[in-house]
């Protein structure tokens, strides 16, 4: 009987040595190497995620080729759907092109309506660029000061508002440059 107390105290010592041993041997390197091994781990991870997921689907893109290859009428099917959309896609287009000439032709009539209206009260002897644009009242004999003020918001600005005589754009020719350094030349 003592035997088995003497070993039983024996043992938790062995035990809690080991225990010391690990944990001081396992903190010591977790102290010095733990951020490493942190980043190393979640650098495995992410490459493992991005490899794993490049090899499903090369898996799955060779099962597809495999299965195509197998079954010519779905690639004839394939074929027939991509032709008959972008004849869809051409008719649409068609649509388009008809309606976008449909308002040429009749700004090309307005045009054409506004100059022969011209023409006419030119030969009347009428002033043609008032009436072609919106006829003129004949009831007031004098210009009225609304008319007058109307007459003037009509009008477009010289510049557009984005203009800024000190920014050095958009003035042309107008732009003033330094002279030369040095001495001038001359005799």
């Amino acid at each position: 009987m003592e035997r088995q107390e003497e070993s039983l105290s024996a043992r938790p010592a062995l035990e809690t040595e080991g225990l010391r041993f690990l944990h001081i041997t396992v903190g010591s390197l977790l102290a010095t190497y733990g951020w490493y091994i942190v980043f190393s781990c979640i650098l495995l991870y992410v490459v493992f995620q991005k490899l794993s997921a490049r090899l499903r689907a090369l898996r799955q893109g060779q099962l597809d080729r495999a299965a195509a290859a197998v079954e010519p009428d779905v690639v004839v099917k394939r074929q027939e759907a991509l032709a008959a959309a972008r004849l869809k896609m051409q008719e649409e287009l068609n649509a388009q092109v008809e309606k976008h000439k449909e308002k040429l032709k009749q700004l090309e009539e307005e045009k054409r309506r506004q100059k022969i209206e011209m023409w006419d009260s030119m030969q009347e002897g009428k002033s043609y660029k008032g009436n072609a644009k919106k006829p003129q009242e004949e009831d007031s004999p004098g210009p009225s000061t609304s008319s007058v003020l109307r007459r003037k918001s009509d009008r477009k600005p010289l510049r557009g508002g984005g203009y800024n005589p000190l920014s050095g754009e958009g003035g042309g020719a107008c732009s003033w440059r330094p002279g030369r350094r040095g001495p001038s030349s001359g005799g």
